[in-house]
This record gives structure tokens, sequence and C-alpha cells, in this order.
């Protein structure tokens, strides 16, 4: 499809099943481009999130498309007490890759950490305790058959702390410096754990941003990415935001811990709302 000789590489390093999660929209929409490509290489699926109707739309579509057969397993990944249950329902399976990309974004607007709308420990569950669950799940019987494949999705605003979202950033900063440092531990054992950190994605959780050279479609952001997996241990996921990541890092901290810096910021999304409701 979008590109078979990686996908081939995929299928015969890695075993039947691909294990991944998502429960926004964003994370559902790479599962399902994704997968439905991984699938058309002979690879079956594993979906867990915590809507049904969404799980079984798009096991649907994959089944139908790629002819793979397509487990569901819904569970909230708000909650702490869900991974036994997800240990059993994965009993038996191989798992040759891992998707970690479930995740929430507390507000899209700017806030100051104590005016942080929704349940804090809500968001470190979804965004933190899950990516360790599921690698603790998954790791012990890849490092057992020295192969697989764990795709952590972080985002461009881990790179270094963004007041305003202080949050999210932190809880994906966590998602960046534990892939690393698992891949420097495990690389030797022949598992690839590779963290993504993209910037603007247009989807539900960013509001649907108007799409630009820096901000990716769903569809265009997953195609890229593919480009990049199992070739380092860290990627931008794709060139536009690799160039953006490169002219942040040359931001003196200073400037980015001002108070300018936030007035910028809540600027900038003042007018986006004043734009879109001037649209709706």
């Amino acid at each position: 499809m979008y590109f078979p000789a990686l996908l081939e590489r995929f299928a015969k390093v890695f075993p039947e099943v691909n294990g991944t999660m998502g429960s926004d929209h964003w994370s559902g929409r790479w599962d399902r481009e994704s997968l439905c490509i991984r699938a058309r290489q002979g690879l079956n699926v594993v979906l867990i999130s915590r809507t049904l109707e969404k799980l079984q739309a798009i096991a649907v579509e994959i089944e139908v498309t790629t002819g793979s057969s397509v487990k569901i397993i819904q569970v909230d990944f708000t909650k702490d007490d869900i991974y036994e249950y997800i240990k059993e329902e994965l009993k038996g399976l191989e798992i040759g890759i891992l998707v970690n990309n479930v995740g929430m974004l507390p507000s899209f607007l700017p806030s100051h950490f104590l005016n942080t709308p929704g349940d804090i420990q809500s968001l470190i569950h979804c965004n933190i305790t899950s990516v360790v669950k599921m690698t603790q799940l998954i790791l012990k019987d890849m490092e057992s058959r020295r192969r697989g494949l764990i795709l952590n999705i972080s985002s461009g605003v881990a790179l270094f702390p963004w007041p305003l979202y202080s949050m999210y950033s932190s809880s994906k900063a966590f998602v960046y410096t534990f892939s690393k440092a698992l891949q420097a531990e495990y690389k030797a054992k022949g598992i690839i754990i590779q963290v993504l950190t993209p910037y603007a994605v247009s989807t539900r959780m960013t509001d649907y941003l108007n799409t630009n050279l820096i901000t990716k479609t769903a569809d265009e952001f997953v195609k890229e990415s593919l480009n990049y997996v199992m070739i380092g241990d860290e990627t931008c996921g794709c060139l536009a935001h690799e160039i953006l990541a490169g002219f942040l890092s040359l931001i003196p901290s200073w400037a980015i811990y001002s108070s300018m810096f936030e007035t910028l910021l809540l600027t900038h999304y003042t007018n986006y709302l004043k734009q879109n409701s001037h649209t709706s």
C-alpha cells in the first residue's frame, strides 16, 4: 500500500498479532490507517480502547479490507484496575508489535496548572500508567523471543517544558524519557522501542486545527511516520515537525519561561477562538 517494502519487513521480522491501543480520535485514526496497512501484510490485530462502538467499526473495516482477524478488548485507560483483565484477554497471543498511543489533553486551550480542567489522576493513568503497564505486559515475552517492536506516541511538547500545558507536556516527557531508557536497556536483545514526538495534527483532540505545512491531517502524519519506523529510537514522525523541533531547540529557556511566552500563547488561542466563532 503506502510503504510495501517496509511492511514486508514488518511481516518477516515480527510474528502474528499486533497489540495496540487508543481512546481518543487522534489515536483511533492512527490505529485505523497503520493497522490496515500492517494487516495487509498478514498481521492480525488487537484493538484496546474504551468505546465499544468505535472499536467495532474499526474492527469491521480492518477485517473487510484486509481479511485479517481482529480481537477487541474494551477498557478505560483512565482507570488503573484494568491490567489483569487485559493480561487475561491477551493470553496465548504472540504480540509482535505494541503501539502505545492512548492519550488525553486536559484542555486544548492553555491554562495555568491550578486551573487545569478535569481529573488530573485520570490524565496520569491515561498518559503515563498505560504506557508503563502495557509495556510491562508485553515486553517480557518479546525479551524471551528476542524480537519485537514497541512504538510509543509522545509529543513535540515533551522535548522541553511548555508553560500553560504543564500536565500534558510533563506526561508526554515521561513517555519520551521512558522510551529512550528502555531502548538502551533492550536494544541488544533484539527489541526496537521507538518514541514519536509529533507536533500539530488536526484531530478532535486539537479541535480540528486548520492544516498547513506544519499542521498535518491524521492520514498525512500516519503515512509519513511509517517511513521512520525502525530507523532510530526517536523521531517526530514527519520532516516538517523535525524542522520545527530543530528551530524550537534554538529558543533559550528564559524566553520560554517568560511572561511574554504566556502572553503569546494566550493571544494566539484567543484569536483562534474568534476566527472559529465567525465561521460557525
